[in-house]
């Protein structure tokens, strides 16, 4: 143990002798032209604060894309060389999105109208208009109220490419029902018999085993009998993954969800329509100046109604809580910052809704009960759009605009909600229903009026 007391000669002798490799390298002298490349050498420069935090969201942003790109299981030659697409194969694989994607709104839009057919399941397709206005107004895009194309295209496959192949079983069905009341019992009519047995079996083993495939447009097109012959050994195994398939693209499709979503819009919507629609109703029947002041009374409610029920109705929407649908004083501040908007959504709204009037004189057959209503479902949609639209160019502002352009939105409202209470006040004059179609308020509650009449 050295003793601290030691000079530092006496230090560097001990240490010499304790190591004389060390004490070797000591002594050596260094060159002099060394002593000064070194004291002339720039200090390693210590990274800034800045530089490291901008390493760290580089790493970071390289971890977000590596979680995102999954390459593993792929060969490095296959991710480094991956081949891109001729333009022919770009081209053609846009058209087919294109073309899907107009077909799933298309079945999007026929498979509302058939649901609000339905008593009870119309909830069903008022939740999801009422969710095309909530996406909107949380979003601030046009684009978000289209959700659930792609699904919809796919379920449309299903039940159109069926269809489709059904078709020819329908005929030759229809021959030989013909040849039976012509010739019962004869040669012809067991060959149509037999000709519709062996169709049926190998017609409705095409659709099912294209709906094992994914249901799509092609699936149905070529019964691909290759994959078929290699997928019989397994075939448990395919049966099961498809099962699995079905129920995940069924609870995709949050049915629940709309179900519960469009009975609580409905049910705000009563609340604020029940008073003044109700006024209106009795009206007709009480005589002299005491109808006709309860009716003044009832329009009076009823276009001051008009003014927020619909921007209630996307609020409740976009928050998801019913009691927003008494939130009239955040619809008044929100109105503030983009009356244009407001009034321009109000006007589309209830201007799609009074051709549809016309619609409701007579009550169509319950068969074709779906074709009114998809006109009700394509006039209702963009009404719901414009109305989440406007509430997302509000929610964007945080200052309310010129007082001119909130005084000049409300005086031209005004006249819209005028006319709009005053026609549907005669509607009722020559509706199938009576007064009792002034319940019946479509651009609110739901989509078609008919009931499922």
């Amino acid at each position: 143990m050295s003793d601290p007391f030691l000079s530092p000669q006496s230090a560097s002798s001990t240490s010499s002798k304790s190591n004389p490799d060390e004490a070797e390298l000591t002594n050596q002298e260094i060159p002099p032209v060394r002593i000064v490349a070194a004291a002339l050498a720039p200090k390693a420069q210590q990274p800034s604060v800045e530089q490291i935090q901008g390493e760290q969201q580089q790493e970071e942003q390289n971890l977000q894309v590596a979680e995102l790109v999954d390459v593993s299981g792929i060969p490095e030659a296959s991710v480094a060389e991956a081949p891109r697409r001729g333009w022919i194969r770009r081209v053609v694989y846009f058209l087919g999105s294109c073309f899907e994607w107009l077909f799933g709104l298309m079945s999007l839009f026929l498979g509302l109208a058939v649901l609000a057919t339905i008593p009870i399941v119309q909830f069903i397709s008022l939740g999801y208009l009422l969710e095309v206005s909530g996406r909107i107004t949380r979003g601030g895009r046009l684009r978000d109220g289209f959700f659930g194309i792609r699904r919809a295209a796919r379920i449309g496959s299903f039940i159109f490419g069926a269809w489709l192949w059904l078709l020819p079983l329908r005929l030759i069905s229809d021959l030989w029902y013909s040849a039976e009341l012509i010739s019962p019992g004869s040669a012809v009519s067991r060959n149509w018999r037999m000709a519709l047995v062996v169709s049926t079996i190998l017609i409705v083993g095409h659709i099912c085993w294209a709906w094992l495939r994914g249901g799509r447009f092609r699936h149905f097109l070529w019964p691909a009998p290759l994959k078929l012959l290699r997928s019989l050994p397994r075939m448990r195994e395919v049966l099961s993954n498809a099962s699995d398939a079905t129920w995940n693209f069924a609870e995709s499709l949050r049915i629940p969800y709309f179900f519960w979503l469009g009975a609580r819009g409905f049910a705000g919507a009563v609340t604020w329509l029940f008073l003044p629609i109700t006024l209106l109703a009795v009206a007709h029947s009480i005589p002299d100046a005491g109808g006709a002041a309860v009716g003044f009374v009832g329009g009076v409610l009823f276009a001051a109604v008009l003014l927020y029920l619909p921007f209630l109705q996307a609020h409740f929407a976009a928050e998801n809580r019913f009691t927003a649908f008494f939130e009239v004083g955040e619809v008044r501040r929100m109105f503030r910052r983009a009356p244009v908007a407001f009034w321009f959504a109000l006007l589309v709204t209830l201007s799609f809704a009074l051709p549809l009037y016309l619609l409701k004189i007579e009550v169509p057959p319950s068969e074709i009960t779906w074709i009114p209503s998809l006109f009700f479902v394509g006039f209702i949609f963009p009404a719901r759009m414009l109305t989440g639209w406007s509430l997302s160019r509000a929610k964007k502002r945080e200052l309310p605009r010129h007082a001119f352009f909130r005084w000049t939105a409300r005086l031209a409202a005004l006249p819209i909600i005028t006319v709009y209470a005053f026609i549907v006040y005669f509607t009722m004059y020559f509706t199938w229903y009576g007064a009792w179609s002034l319940f019946e308020q479509h651009p609110f509650l739901v989509p078609t009026p008919f009931l499922g009449a």
